[in-house]
């Protein structure tokens, strides 16, 4: 029987490992972190994942539970091929590799209905994806499913699945490097509680996420300043697997300054916390305005919805004087303001006017602040309805950063301002892969018994990112992965 060894604890790694025992393959995973913090990246996320799906008809195959009620007061659209193409070839300014951007679209659907016959549940991503208008919620922004539970949910599900298969599990086992013979993958070195050893292998499927967790990589790759980002999630993505397939002649690809990098509170730790998951995060910006130190507004929050601009705009904030900004609100949005600005651990303030809402927003120039605030409130076109659910057209233009679109003079108060800075989610650049996810060396050719899925692979995301893409990749990519480290022999 063919061993396969999967290297990784998150939803890439769990996918492969399922793939391959389904594919008839002896599994074993290893995951570096203790049981309590398993999961890497993908237990840290919200769980929504980007699918194809034509109507609400494709979507009762991935959610039976809809009822009908849900049904009739939803709009939940469609989201073809050509969306998905558009929105990943558009936000990574057309850099994406279009082999692996098409085995993603393509098998999205088809990777969630496997996931789903497995006995793992999605729901509809309200609240985060929809609002009530008219009467009826609306989704938008391309994204409307989300895994049972978040990502913990997701991550316990796969742990479930793969069990009951009868996948071997290991945990606080460190893989530190490949073993080859005769030109094929043999093994992998593992460290666990300080004892090396080997475990042999016909197959290695790598899945155990980027750099962003490795200040020094960070600073190195990314640039000045980044070693001082905070970090979303697990603190165990430190590029083993992508250092340990290189050590071994593997090709690398993609965005290597590149990262999805989002806005996080002021005051995160300097790794996550699962007691707090993804509420760090701050997301609605688009219905407010965001400025730095010197009260000055510094992107477009408008230019496109959250989902196409979030994973960029942290970045932008890491320019910043002291690498923080403030979102400001007034309270005519305040009702569409996500849960994470609601929860205890979150950096606010709040006054009844300007002046004393500046005050209380740390280290802000408050003569900067007003003018600019005041100058972007006679900008506003208020003759143009305001539609959360649309890019509707609703600007501020004529300023040095106008607002594209859900532009609202700051004239109602109860005023609040939340303080962010950047968090750095999952880096860009990774191994090159081919679309069978078969690791390819500095040739181009690919290597035997050597695999990979997940935020490690280079190549799909250049600049940006669509939001929710990352699970469906790492489960589109595990997958492939899993199945054909399973069928993998040697020559």
């Amino acid at each position: 029987m063919t061993h396969v060894v999967v290297v990784g604890g998150g939803n890439a790694a769990f996918a492969a490992a399922v793939a391959a025992r389904e594919s008839g393959a002896d599994v074993s995973l290893l995951e570096r972190a203790p049981e309590p913090l398993r999961g890497g990246n993908s237990r840290f996320t919200a769980g929504a994942m980007r699918v194809v799906y034509d109507g609400v008809d494709d979507l009762k195959q991935l959610m039976p539970d809809l009822t009908a009620t849900e049904i009739a007061r939803t709009d939940f659209g469609s989201y073809s091929s050509a969306d998905f193409y558009e929105d990943l070839g558009r936000v990574t300014r057309w850099r994406c590799d279009p082999t692996l951007a098409e085995r993603l679209v393509e098998d999205s659907f088809p990777t969630l209905a496997w996931m789903r016959g497995h006995g793992m549940r999605f729901l509809p991503l309200y609240g985060r994806q929809s609002f009530e208008v008219d009467g009826r919620v609306r989704f938008w922004g391309g994204l409307t499913v989300e895994a049972w539970g978040g990502g913990p949910g997701l991550v316990d599900a796969w742990r479930d699945v793969a069990l009951a298969l009868g996948v071997r599990v290991h945990y606080e086992c460190r893989a530190i490097g490949l073993e080859l013979r005769s030109g094929h993958i043999d093994g992998v070195r593992v460290r666990q509680r300080r004892d090396e050893s080997t475990i042999h292998a016909d197959a290695v499927v790598l899945a155990s996420g980027g750099f962003e967790a490795n200040a020094a990589w960070r600073a190195r790759y990314l640039g000045p300043g980044w070693d001082l980002a905070r970090v979303r999630g697990t603190r165990f993505n430190t590029g083993d697997g992508i250092r340990m397939a290189t050590d071994i002649g593997a090709a690398t690809r993609g965005h290597w300054s590149g990262c999805h990098a989002v806005g996080w509170d002021m005051n995160a730790p300097e790794f996550g916390d699962l007691a707090v998951g993804d509420g760090f995060q701050k997301h609605s910006y688009p219905f407010g305005i965001l400025v730095n130190a010197r009260g000055e507004r510094f992107v477009d929050e408008g230019a496109d919805f959250r989902n196409y601009t979030y994973a960029r705009y942290g970045a932008e904030v890491l320019a910043q004087p002291g690498q923080f900004a403030w979102q400001v609100f007034d309270a005519k949005v305040k009702h569409l303001l996500r849960d994470e600005y609601r929860i205890k651990q979150v950096t606010r303030v709040v006054a009844d006017d300007l002046p004393t809402l500046v005050a209380r927003m740390q280290n802000v120039d408050a003569r900067g602040f007003l003018a600019m605030a005041a100058a972007f409130n006679a900008a506003v076109d208020i003759s143009t309805p305001f539609n959360p659910t649309v890019k509707d057209g609703r600007a501020a233009l004529g300023l040095a950063v106008p607002k594209s679109n859900w532009a609202s003079p700051l004239d109602t108060p109860p005023f609040e301002a939340y303080g962010i800075t950047c968090g750095i989610t999952f880096t860009f650049g990774g191994l090159a892969v081919d679309a069978d996810a078969q690791v390819l060396d500095e040739d181009g050719a690919p290597m035997p018994g050597l695999y990979a899925a997940g935020e490690l692979v280079g190549g799909l995301f250049y600049h940006n990112y669509p939001g929710g893409t990352g699970l469906t990749s790492g489960a589109v990519f595990g997958r492939i992965a899993g199945k054909r480290a399973a069928q993998s022999h040697r020559a």
